[in-house]
């Protein structure tokens, strides 16, 4: 069955794209705080347009989330505040404790694609991507 995605939707993926975008260029350009800052509100903004405002609450005040949540909107408001470096490692923890459980699938979506997929198999890389992603080898 396909899944066909509402223009809302077609369009929070652009938004998250583009947030993605610009907080690499915000670390690549050493921290720069504009791009960093610009890269977080489109990542926001295109996850509340992806999967709606409501599950968007629901996601971020998850009980079992909850560190994870106030690590990521601490950074954020760190970079606002014009400490990038701490603001972007303080948010890269969080965002590791709020997405780390679609590590797995996204780690095995890549595996699946031609080029990368090749080099994410290999014998070395293929260990190492296994014990970031959390996945277990069958025995």
């Amino acid at each position: 069955m396909t899944m066909w995605l509402s223009d809302t939707q077609k369009i929070g993926v652009g938004l998250t794209a583009f947030g993605l975008f610009f907080m690499l260029m915000g670390v690549m350009m050493f921290f720069d705080g504009g791009l960093l800052a610009i890269g977080n509100i489109l990542f926001l903004a295109g996850l509340t347009m992806v999967i709606g405002p409501q599950k968007t609450m629901f996601f971020f005040a998850r009980p079992q989330k909850i560190r994870g949540t106030i690590c990521f909107f601490l950074g954020i408001l760190l970079i606002f505040i014009k400490w990038p470096i701490i603001g972007i490692l303080v948010e890269l923890f969080g965002f590791i404790n709020l997405f780390g459980d679609f590590f797995p699938v996204i780690v095995g979506f890549l595996r699946r694609l031609p080029v990368i997929g090749n080099i994410l198999s290999a014998p070395g890389i293929s260990k190492v991507v296994d014990r970031i992603s959390g996945q277990r080898l069958p025995v």
